[in-house]
């Protein structure tokens, strides 16, 4: 008399008849596109190649127009003048208003410099906050850091000091990452559901530092505690 199969066992069949199940539809998916292949005539897979290739080449122009416009680097722009030429000319622009007192500001920097050479898509640029007035009341950035969020040349959109980072100095360049990605201004690859700093214990504590730096025409440092 066989002893009979007990739980483990009875898991073990289920699992291996599930990967042989999954095993024989991957397969069946395979068979079929090698049998369209094999169906395909010479014309036919000619176009394909030819689509491709075209795709791959649009890929590619698209890629040296960026690249000379100024996107694949972090860089800082003179003036405010030179601001509106940048945005006029790329669809999505990422500006940072720093100020060079501005400890929080050299954080910033070291983030937007790694996401300036992974997202080729966006343009990443700096502009002295102290030397851009102009701008600073047109957009009405009071507290420094502040990133603008510029998409078809409309400011979408803005990161405020380190508020939607985690509330911390030490967030990673993914939280920062993420957010932009949360305003469509890179392509990003990771679930937006699934913020990277949900981790950190810091992440919802008070935010009300930050909103009294808002009186008129002052700019404020985000990381700063005078009132």
């Amino acid at each position: 008399k066989m002893a009979a199969d007990t739980p483990v066992d009875i898991l073990q069949k289920v699992l291996e008849n599930e990967i042989l199940q999954s095993t024989k539809v991957v397969e069946e998916h395979l068979d079929a596109e090698i049998q369209k292949l094999d169906q395909m005539d010479e014309d036919e897979l000619e176009r394909l190649k030819q689509r491709r290739l075209e795709a791959l080449k649009k890929t590619q122009q698209q890629k040296q127009e960026w690249l000379s416009k100024g996107h694949g680097e972090y860089r800082e722009i003179p003036s405010e003048r030179d601001f509106f030429q940048e945005v006029k000319e790329s669809k999505n622009v990422v500006c940072h208003f720093y100020r060079d007192t501005t400890f929080r500001c050299q954080i910033m920097d070291k983030h937007l410099t790694v996401l300036a050479k992974k997202h080729i898509e966006t343009k990443f640029l700096k502009l002295n906050a102290e030397k851009s007035p102009f701008l600073c009341e047109r957009l009405r950035i009071k507290v420094i850091p502040t990133l603008a969020l510029i998409k078809d040349g409309k400011t979408q959109d803005y990161v405020v000091g380190f508020t939607d980072l985690g509330n911390t100095d030490d967030f990673t360049t993914e939280t920062l990452e993420w957010r932009l990605g949360c305003a469509d201004i890179i392509n990003y690859s990771g679930n937006l559901m699934d913020p990277p700093f949900q981790s950190q214990k810091k992440y919802g504590t008070s935010f009300t530092k930050l909103d009294k730096k808002t009186i008129r025409g002052k700019l404020y440092d985000s990381d700063s505690d005078d009132d």
